[in-house]
């Protein structure tokens, strides 16, 4: 599941808050969504390399929820949660997302993420606009070596989604 230089995706910080992230697959943007939204499909791609995801939870609709849960190479457990705000199927999605930390409350203004699909041909074109709701929590964030597990993560959807067709 190796990346090459022109599958891996680009990050750049729009603004003081922002990321965003973009990356083309070798995949139609009907299977790289399927891939994306599809429960038992998320579990094949969204730990990457970094562990095994014991569950991906979806009800993809407006208000509804997601929650991935992995457990790492290290034996401790990592999840993500988060509520859908706008969907439109194969095309846009915007939920967003909490790191889930025991003992810790839940921030009072999650991160807000706009996935946009876009279809390039046979090809699919991801941008992804990550908005937090302070610079400190976005650069904390980036400083944290998300990049590596999310570019691992992307690359394993981009085989999942290609073997879908």
């Amino acid at each position: 599941m190796a990346t090459t230089a022109e599958n891996r995706a680009e990050m750049t910080l729009p603004s003081d808050t922002q990321l965003l992230i973009r990356r083309e697959f070798d995949a139609p943007r009907h299977l790289v969504y399927r891939a994306w939204t599809t429960p038992e499909l998320i579990k094949r791609w969204w730990g990457g390399q970094r562990g095994e995801v014991v569950s991906a939870e979806v009800d993809l609709r407006v208000g509804g929820s997601w929650r991935y849960v992995m457990v790492a190479n290290g034996g401790f457990e990592v999840a993500f949660h988060g509520e859908y705000r706008e969907i439109v199927p194969e095309e846009r999605v915007v939920c967003t997302e909490v790191y889930e930390q025991p003992g810790v409350p839940e921030p009072e203004q999650p991160v807000v993420c706009t996935y946009t699909f876009t279809a390039q041909g046979e090809r699919t074109c991801l941008r992804v606009l990550v908005d937090h709701p302070d610079q400190a929590l976005r650069d904390q964030i980036l400083a944290s070596g998300m990049e590596l597990g999310m570019q691992e993560s992307l690359a394993a959807l981009e085989s999942v989604a290609q073997s879908l067709a």
